[in-house]
């Protein structure tokens, strides 16, 4: 499994042979700049877990079906009516290799609003569950948000060491100065590692490849 982050929570999740399946996750606004959609060779699926513009970001699913008119959409009921509307075919039905479970995103009123959202379960080895630390299971690589508004990196730990994923890929850090991200990141391996649990310190553009089996 090779795993390429595109800044926050945006995930390109390529499998090779036999499975020969490539996936990108919440494509939001500061992916934008990130993601050079030219050097894309294949694009089976958009996986997109709420509404928020840093996890969906309309201009980029333009431009990826533009290139890719086949590409199969995954997302909430409102984000499925609101693409219906560009044109662009949804579903918030899971797919083979897809499992959609209860992530509901944490409470961010009076500052935002509280969007639907889907967890998933990808191909029986990555779960990505966008905003939510409210979730009780995990496949062997976990996409973990780990800062936000709505939560901390002490919950974010707390969760993983509950779950014992083999891996820990982090998310939802793009409000960390990269100074931050470094400390941070450094204090969540350790924690991490006391569990036998393999923190993936991802940086963007820069591809990682972990050994798990779909």
């Amino acid at each position: 499994m090779k795993i390429t982050k595109y800044s926050h929570s945006c995930l390109l999740v390529e499998m090779p042979d036999p499975v020969n399946r490539t996936t990108l996750f919440d494509p939001g606004m500061m992916s934008e700049a990130l993601l050079d959609i030219s050097k894309l060779d294949y694009l089976d699926d958009i996986i997109i877990t709420h509404k928020h513009g840093d996890h969906f970001s309309l201009k980029l699913i333009k431009q990826l079906v533009e290139k890719f008119p086949n590409v199969a959409i995954t997302a909430p009921a409102e984000i499925v009516a609101e693409l219906a509307k560009e044109g662009i075919t949804a579903s918030d039905q899971a797919s083979d290799g897809i499992v959609l479970f209860d992530a509901p995103h944490e409470p961010v009123t009076p500052l935002f609003e509280t969007p639907q959202e889907i967890g998933v379960h990808y191909l029986d080895t990555l779960t990505h569950p966008g905003d939510s630390h409210s979730f009780s299971e995990t496949k062997a690589v976990l996409a973990l948000p780990v800062t936000a508004p709505w939560g901390s990196a002490v919950q974010a730990v707390r969760l993983a060491l509950e779950l014992k994923p083999t891996y820990v890929l982090p998310i939802h850090d793009w409000h960390w100065s990269e100074e931050a991200r470094a400390q941070m990141y450094g204090g969540i391996e350790q924690a991490l590692n006391v569990e036998g649990i393999k923190f993936i310190k991802l940086e963007n553009g820069v591809p990682v490849v972990l050994d798990v089996a779909a």
